[in-house]
């Protein structure tokens, strides 16, 4: 009854449980509950929603409202931190846009940022503007051609809402573009920036593993001299730095890139 309940109420606490139980004429104490539930490993909510991921995905169930909103649950906590859902390398990438500051003599510098969801693959580069164009520039130059060099399809690309995303196809170079290239796009919730969370956490790192580094040691005079300085830091990163994470297992993201082409040929091209 305890472990019926728990995959029928994935989000409620042992108190909750135990109330609820009783109700059914069942009389389980909150401890009983929760060492029936350590017994089991359901002690947590993602352990209880992995168990009933298991079970619908062997019995077929079919859920309930209450599971379905669970799922939900998940679906966009996973997203918020950069989790999100993916089959292999050009399934969907992410990208976004950074303040990188304000310089003496070139003005403000902003980052296109692009990271590929399954591989943490990523790109930079970096403009004085943020416009749909220098948006649309960033596919053309650094992320369509090296998926084209890989082999490797671009499917769908997930943004925020911002202007240099968004806007009517016939009018917007980057809706423009994606259009061109067939590229789906996703966009993020509204007032949920966090949702494009794979970025925001990428942010972070290059703040403190470049930007801090580089900005203390050289003073930039144009944003050719950063850019290459990027350029180099951004091959060690994808090539170098190993990466956490149920698809990523302490691999480099080019690592992860080149064995999931191999998942994409066996999926698509047999």
């Amino acid at each position: 009854m305890v472990v019926d309940y728990a995959l029928e109420e994935l989000a409620q606490d042992q108190t909750r449980t135990s109330n609820e139980l009783r109700k059914r004429g069942s009389f389980v104490s909150p401890s009983g509950v929760r060492s029936i539930w350590l017994r089991h490993n359901l002690a947590c909510f993602k352990d209880r929603l992995k168990a009933l991921s298991d079970k619908v995905a062997e019995d077929g169930l079919i859920l309930t409202e209450s599971q379905v909103a669970a799922m939900e649950r998940k679906k966009l906590d996973d997203e918020a931190h950069g989790e999100i859902e993916t089959a292999h390398p050009g399934y969907l990438g992410s990208q976004d846009i950074y303040y990188v500051g304000t310089f003496k003599g070139i003005g403000r510098v902003y980052q296109q940022t692009f990271v590929d969801t399954y591989s943490k693959v990523t790109h930079a580069k970096l403009y004085t503007t943020k416009t749909p164009i220098t948006a649309a520039d960033m596919l053309n130059d650094r992320v369509l051609p090296f998926y084209e060099q890989h082999e490797l399809p671009m499917l769908r690309i997930l943004t925020d809402r911002g202007t240099e995303y968004c806007g009517k196809a016939e009018q917007h170079d980057y809706q423009l573009h994606l259009a061109l290239n067939d590229i789906e796009h996703t966009k993020t919730k509204v007032k949920s920036p966090q949702t494009n969370g794979i970025c925001e956490r990428f942010h972070k790192t290059i703040l403190h593993e470049f930007y801090q580094v580089t900005l203390r040691k050289k003073i930039y005079e144009t944003v050719e001299e950063l850019q290459a300085d990027l350029d180099e830091w951004m091959i060690k990163y994808n090539t170098q730095r190993t990466h956490q994470g149920k698809i990523c297992e302490g691999r480099t993201p080019i690592e992860i890139l080149i064995g999931g082409k191999e998942i994409w040929k066996g999926k698509f091209l047999n």
